[in-house]
C-alpha cells in the first residue's frame, strides 16, 4: 500500500533507529499520528534540543548542556583516577551505581579497523593532552566492552600510557554471577582465572 508521503517519511525516519524494522516502525508512525498536537511538539522539540542544546564537555568528552560538566567541576571527585569509557551512556551506567567518585574520559568509539575507525577518529588525542597538563592523575581505569574493538583499543592506550608511568588497571572480567562454569567460553575463563580475588 502506499501511505501518504508525510506517514512515509515518517516511517523512514523511525527505520533509522537501532532496531526498529519496518513495521515497528509503521506501528510507531501511526501512533505519532493519533497523539495530541501539544505532545508531537514537545516530542520534536525533546528531538531538536537533543542536537542544539548538548556537547561535548571539553575536559572528558561526556555529554553536557554547561562545559565543563558537572562531574568536571564536582571538586568532591578523586581527582586521581580517570575511568576511560566508550560513550557517554557507559558514565550514566557508572554514576547510577554509585561506587565509582572518580573522573572519566569519553572516547565517543572504539578502534576499528574493519570500519575505518583508527585512533585519530575517537578521543583518544585529548585523553593523552589532558593527562600531560594533569599532574593529579596516577590511575586510568579502562572500562570498555570486552569485545575485540574493545580489547585492541584498551591494548593501544595500554601501550600508549604505561611509558609515561601512569598505573593503568582493566575492569575485571569473567565468569558472571549465576554462571555455569561448563558453558563458559574459554576467554571467559581466562579472564576469570587471571582476574581470581582473595576470599
Amino acid at each position: 500500500m502506499q501511505y501518504p508521503l508525510p506517514i512515509a517519511r515518517l516511517i523512514e525516519s523511525y527505520m533509522k533507529l537501532p532496531g526498529i524494522g519496518e513495521k515497528t516502525a509503521t506501528r510507531l508512525a501511526f501512533y505519532t499520528l493519533d497523539m495530541p498536537a501539544d505532545d508531537v511538539e514537545q516530542f520534536a522539540q525533546s528531538l531538536k534540543d537533543v542536537k542544539t542544546l548538548l556537547h561535548q564537555c571539553s575536559i572528558c568528552g561526556n555529554i553536557t548542556e554547561t562545559d565543563p560538566c558537572q562531574i568536571c567541576r564536582d571538586s568532591n571527585r578523586d581527582r586521581s583516577t580517570v575511568m576511560v569509557v566508550e560513550q557517554p551512556k557507559d558514565v550514566m551506567a557508572f554514576e547510577e551505581m554509585g561506587e565509582y567518585d572518580g573522573m572519566y574520559h569519553v572516547l565517543h568509539g572504539v578502534l576499528s579497523p574493519m570500519e575505518g575507525i583508527g585512533p585519530e577518529d575517537i578521543n583518544i588525542k585529548s585523553l593523552i593532552t589532558r593527562l600531560q597538563k594533569d599532574d593529579d592523575i596516577k590511575e586510568i581505569i579502562i572500562a570498555l566492552n570486552s569485545t575485540p574493538e574493545g580489547e585492541s583499543t584498551a591494548m593501544y592506550i595500554a601501550k600508549l600510557l604505561k611509558p609515561a608511568g601512569l598505573k593503568v588497571t582493566r575492569l575485571a572480567s569473567g565468569l558472571a554471577v549465576g554462571t555455569d562454569i561448563e558453558y563458559a567460553n574459554s576467554i571467559t575463563l581466562k579472564r576469570a582465572v587471571q582476574g581470581r580475588i582473595d576470599l
